[in-house]
This record gives C-alpha cells, structure tokens and sequence, in this order.
C-alpha cells in the first residue's frame, strides 16, 4: 500500500528542522530561527492547555498531535544554554532523538485522523451507505476498460449532460479519436431529453457537427427504448469525408440531404460502363411512401457534373430513380432503320428507336390488348423529324399488310417519296377533307360487309385471317393548319374527330400530326382523349422545353417528369467566365436534336428517345413491303357508288361539300353541307369567316349557325 502524502511531508519536515535545531542555537544564537522555534513551542503549549481544559473527547490525542512543537522549541532552548554542542554532542543527540520518535511516531499525521480511524496499513472497513431519497447512481462496472473510464472521467467532469451516464465507449478501427459511446439515463425508467450533439460536443473538444445521435437497437441481455442513447463521435472520419468522400457519403452530403438536389434519397450503387461512356447513379427514397423530387441541376452540382442536359438524365421507377451522366451526348448518334427492326410482332409491336440508356423502345400498328385498330398521335415544329418518324412508321404498318393514306397541307420531298410505297397520297387541304370524308364512309361500309366464316359482319379483329378487308390508316400532317383552312377546315375537323371516335372498331386508325395538342388549334377534347387512349403519343422538340413539356402533359394521364429537349445537344467546354474575361467566343458544337422525342407509354411514363432514321436520299425500298397494300374490290365499289372514290386531286365538284345556289337565295350566295356531301355523313352549317358564308336575316338562321359551331 502507498504512503500517504502527508506523512511524507511531516517526515520531510523532521528531517530538515532536526540539524537547525542543533546547529542554529549555538552557531547563530540571535537568528530567528530560534525565535520561530521558540514561538512554535508557546503556541503547542497553549494548544496542549486548551485541550486539557476542554470537556470534549480526544484531548490526550490533540496533546499528542501539538507535542513536537514543545519538543522542538525545550532542545531549542538546552542547545541555547549549553556550551559549544553540550557534552558529548548531547544537542545533536537530543535532535536527532526528536526526528526519530517524529519520523517513527508521526505525532500530527497519525492523531489528525477523527473519530478515530486506523492507521495507513489497517485495513479500512467500508461504511455503510445512508439510504438517499433519490435512487443512487450504479457503481461501474469493475471490468471497464480503458477507454471507457477514461470517457467516464470527462463525461463527469462535463456535468453527465443530459442526466445521462455512460455505459461504455467503443473506438472504431483504424482510427485516433472516433468512437461510438453508449449512454443511458442516469435514473431508470426516465427518458434521455434535452441531450444535444453540442452537448455530446464540448466534453471532447469536436465539433457539433462531428457528432450524430442515433436510437440504440435492442439485443440480448441490453435494453433499449428512450432511456438509451448512442452518440457516435468521429472527428476523423468526418475530416476525410469533408476531403475525400465515397460516393455514398458525397450523395449523402450534397445530394440526398435536406437542400440537395433530390432530397430523402440514398445512393444504392455507383457504376461504369466505360464501353458506352457512361457513369449510372441508382437510388431510392429512404421513404418508401415518398415520391422522388429531383432537382437535375442541383444533382449536377453536388456531383460535381456539367449542368448539361444532353448528357446528364433522369429516370424515375417509383420511389427509385436512375441518374445516367454521359460523356458525350447519347442521343446524338443516328440508328439507322431496318426491315427487321420495323417488322411488328405477334401483338403488334416493333422497335421505333432506343432510349438514352440504349433501351429498344417499341410502339403498336394496332392494339392487341384491346382487339382494335390503334390512332397515332405526332407532334413537333418544323424539322423536329415527324415525317422521318410518319416514315418507319408506315413501314412497319405496310409490312403488316395494313394500307395507309397520307395528306399533307403542302407538297414536300419526302411525301412525295412516301407516296411511292403507300396507297394514297396527296398535298392540299382539299385532298385532306377527302381522304377523311372517304374513310368515315368506309367505316359504314365495313359494317355492313360480310366474313367469309358465317356471312355476318364484325368488328375488326387485328391479325384474324378470316377479316375480309385490310387495317387502314390515314395519316394527317399538319392536321392543325388544316382545320383552320377558310374552305375546307370544318369538314377536316368534324371528320376528324368522327373517324377518332368511330374508326377503331372498323379496322381505321386515324394518326394526326401538328405543333398543338390543344382544342383551339384543331384538337377536340373529345379527339385528343381518344388518341391519348388508343395511341403511344409522340413528342417531338416543340420549339422549347416548356412547350414540350406541356404539350407531353397534354396526352397523359397523370403529370410524371417529363424529359427536356433542347434545341441541340451542346457540351460544356471550358469556363464561360474564361472565355467571358478573354473576349472569345463560344465554341460552336451543337448537334441537331431532330428526331429526339418524349414518347408516352401505356402507364402514362414518359420516355426519351431517338427515332429510327429512314434516308430518303436512298431507296426506301428496303424498308417497305415488295407490294403496295390497297384496299378491297368490294370497298373501292361502295365508294364509288357514293360518289367518293376518284382522283381527289380533282377541282372541287359542283355540290361535293356545300349545295349548289338558287335563286331562292337573297344573297346569292352558297350553302355549305360538311362533312361529306354524298354520303360522306356529317352535319351541316356554315363557318364564320369563310368565302362562302350566308347572312344570317332571321332567327332560324340565327339558330342554325349556332348550332352549326364547332365544340358548341
């Protein structure tokens, strides 16, 4: 057992007053060492009297305790009185004396000790502790390592913040200062409360922010619940993470945090494909029950990316999402079409492109789900690539035997190479109202002909070898221009939008094309809802990524992200501020997005996507079928009986769309029939702003034109 220290002193003291005892009164009989000696002793001696006059226990032990004061100052004395050291050295042995019995004894030390408690080497009985009011605090645990008493100590020294008491401090591997500490709350049965990561903070000198609480997770022979806290505490790790993070603790930080770009999200993986040049970054919403938010620009930015949409992409899966970051741009490069690529499967179904992460995307020549025809619905400015697309489009429909007719409101090169491979083809707004005005007509034709089978007629059955007549499609560019037309654009709408309503179930699928999806450009409510239902609509650049955005909102369902596309695909280089400083120019390195285009699927998911690209600057005829598809002898028969069939490049004849004049009319002016004239169907009426517009002089006239009204 270890001295004390205060018998170290005392013997320390006995020591070194026992030679000046000696030596001071006969060397130095004036100095005042012998008059503090000398004062030491009268102040012993009025303690020894107090103590024997007083009533209390312990008197003969403070005697005791004071008695080598009087001692020292009674040898001082004799020294002072002798001559030379006395004889035979008597004042050196008379001090020496004294520090012995002190130095053995240990008068002040010993019989300091109250209520009489044992000496150093006795062993010291424990007490019994008093019963507190409050529960007391559990003793560690004897077995506590080093680190954990150590932690114990600063945790105690810091005031247990929080009311809390450490269980025990884990350092993680590899490193100097983190570790992880278990606390609980100091009373059983009470929550942790009030605990802060500046509270865990200050006892070790970190930083709050090196600091993160977390609910301890129950496991045999440990509780859990609110009275356990853990603290993990990593200063180092944190330091590395600031410098050099992984890509989970750099998604963690800038990416899936409260102000990143697609915040509540975690990183599931990180991968390369260095054969296409791409880096995939896959994660999810640590909520199942959220929908992802993205913030693309902000996703760049804490991944260090170029903020550049034609190479940086987003693809949203339900609380998961897919962010593809690209060298070059991947939708720049051209996928030439082929007669296997464009040749329909069992159900309908052919390759009309590929996605950014080179997905085939497929779209339908009819609806086999639905046992019906399918409507096509394209949309893009000038030089977006819809007739590229009418191109393989039509391909795959003539491979499938289907007969196709196109209009356009102006003659073009590539329509007029299309009409080689089709059935009809024509460029005017009249040969437009034509074609539409014919195809309603067949739809009643077709109802009434005849299966070979059992001699009844019915609805088309796509793919039935027993169907007497062939799937038609009547394709309408520039459909929007068209139905504004003076002359013809109200039979062009109205047929529109009875051939949408009408044509599936006779094996007549209409596919309009323009730069508007809505009712005040030519498109019905009524029309568009039914092309959205029974199409995969096509998106093309718009002119800008607001307007695509809204028109792809336009066909779906439901408003899920919607994929931009630019004008061209431009790659960042360099530093516009550089170039700005420097006065150069910007390099001019933009590709053509034509087409580019956001193709809504059956789930209302909007995908991004190049098309097929069919050069018509070389024979074609390699994508479309040996043979040109027609319609039936019996089809061409009915429409001609009605007066429908014959070279619709034709001027217009006297009553084909509106009645002749009479002379009963005031005005002399012609009365117009739309949609259809002979047999053509369609309800009748005049068009305000037309050539051929009567004067309303009386209320049934009035009422008439009213009626007469487009989507009154």
């Amino acid at each position: 057992m270890s001295t004390p220290r205060s018998v170290v002193l005392e013997r320390l003291a006995y020591t070194l007053v026992a030679p000046a005892l000696a030596v001071a009164p006969n060397l130095y009989p004036d100095s005042p060492v012998n008059q503090i000696v000398q004062l030491a002793g009268a102040a012993g001696i009025g303690a020894c009297i107090l103590a024997g006059k007083s009533d209390e226990l312990g008197a003969g032990r403070k005697i005791l305790r004071w008695s080598p004061l009087v001692l020292a100052a009674a040898i001082d004395t004799v020294a002072g009185h002798t001559t030379g050291f006395g004889p035979y050295g008597m004042d050196g042995m008379l001090a020496a004396t004294w520090a012995a019995v002190g130095y053995l004894v240990m008068p002040f030390s010993r019989h300091a000790r109250r209520r009489h408690r044992p000496a150093l080497a006795a062993p010291a009985p424990q007490p019994t502790p008093a019963e507190a009011p409050e529960p007391a605090e559990e003793t560690p645990a004897d077995d506590a390592d080093l680190l954990t008493r150590e932690v114990r100590m600063m945790w105690e020294n810091a005031g247990m913040p929080g009311r809390t008491h450490v269980v025990k401090a884990t350092r993680h591997p590899g490193m100097r200062h983190d570790m992880t500490i278990l606390l609980r709350a100091s009373e059983i049965g009470r929550p942790i409360t009030g605990l802060s990561e500046a509270a865990v903070a200050a006892p070790f000198a970190v930083p709050a922010s090196d600091v993160v609480l977390a609910d301890v997770a129950a496991q045999p022979g440990r509780q859990s619940g609110p009275g356990w806290l853990e603290a993990r505490i990593t200063p180092d790790a944190n330091t590395r993470r600031r410098t050099k993070p992984t890509p989970q603790e750099r998604w963690t930080d800038k990416v899936g945090s409260a102000k990143g770009g697609a915040p509540g999200s975690e990183l599931v993986h990180r991968t390369r494909d260095d054969a296409r040049g791409v880096t995939f970054y896959r994660a999810k919403m640590t909520d199942g029950t959220t929908t992802p938010r993205i913030d693309l620009a902000k996703v760049c930015r804490g991944l260090g990316l170029p903020e550049d949409d034609s190479c940086v992409f987003v693809l949203i899966d339900g609380t998961e999402f897919l962010i593809s970051a690209f060298d070059k741009p991947p939708l720049s490069a051209i996928f030439p079409a082929t007669r296997e690529l464009l040749t329909p499967d069992a159900k309908g179904m052919y390759v009309c492109g590929y996605t950014i992460t080179g997905q085939p995307v497929k779209t339908m020549v009819y609806q086999h789900d639905k046992n019906a025809a399918a409507h096509g619905l394209i949309l893009g400015v000038s030089r977006s690539g819809k007739t590229q697309f009418f191109a393989i489009n039509m391909a795959a429909q003539s491979l499938d035997g289907q007969v196709v007719w196109l209009s356009t409101v102006r003659k073009d090169e590539k329509t007029t190479v299309l009409g080689k491979y089709i059935d009809r083809q024509g460029s005017n707004a009249l040969w437009m109202a034509r074609s539409l005005r014919a195809a309603n007509a067949l739809g009643e034709i077709r109802a009434e002909m005849p299966w070979p089978h059992d001699g009844q007629p019915h609805d088309y059955k796509p793919g039935d070898p027993r169907c007497p007549y062939r799937q038609l499609n009547v394709y309408a560019d520039e459909f929007m221009t068209a139905a504004q037309d003076g002359d013809f654009g109200e039979f062009i709408q109205t047929d529109g939008d009875s051939l949408t309503v009408t044509g599936l179930k006779y094996g007549i699928g209409f596919n309009p094309a323009g730069q508007s999806p809505f009712a005040h450009n030519g498109f019905s409510t009524e029309m568009k809802d039914n092309l959205r239902q029974n199409s995969r609509p096509t998106i093309f650049n718009m002119g800008s990524p607001g307007a695509t955005r809204k028109a792809a909102e336009g066909t779906m369902e439901n408003a899920y992200d919607v994929p931009t596309i630019p004008a061209r695909y431009a790659q960042q280089e360099g530093s516009a501020i550089e170039r700005a400083m420097k006065g150069e120019a910007d390099p001019e390195n933009g590709v053509s997005t034509g087409g580019v285009a956001v193709m809504v699927l059956d789930n209302g998911r909007a995908v991004l996507m190049r098309s097929l690209y069919a050069d018509f600057d070389t024979d074609l005829t390699t994508l479309f079928p040996d043979d040109v598809n027609h319609l039936t002898d019996h089809e061409i028969s009915e429409l001609t009986k009605r007066g429908l069939w014959f070279d619709w490049n034709e001027p217009v004849r006297p009553g084909e769309f509106w009645p002749e004049p009479t002379d009963d009319d005031d005005d002399g002016s012609r009365r117009r029939g739309g949609g259809g004239g002979k047999g053509g169907g369609g309800k009748r009426g005049t068009k305000p702003g037309s050539s051929r517009e009567s004067q309303v002089v009386s209320p049934r006239q009035a009422l008439e034109a009213i009626k007469s009204l487009n989507n009154a």
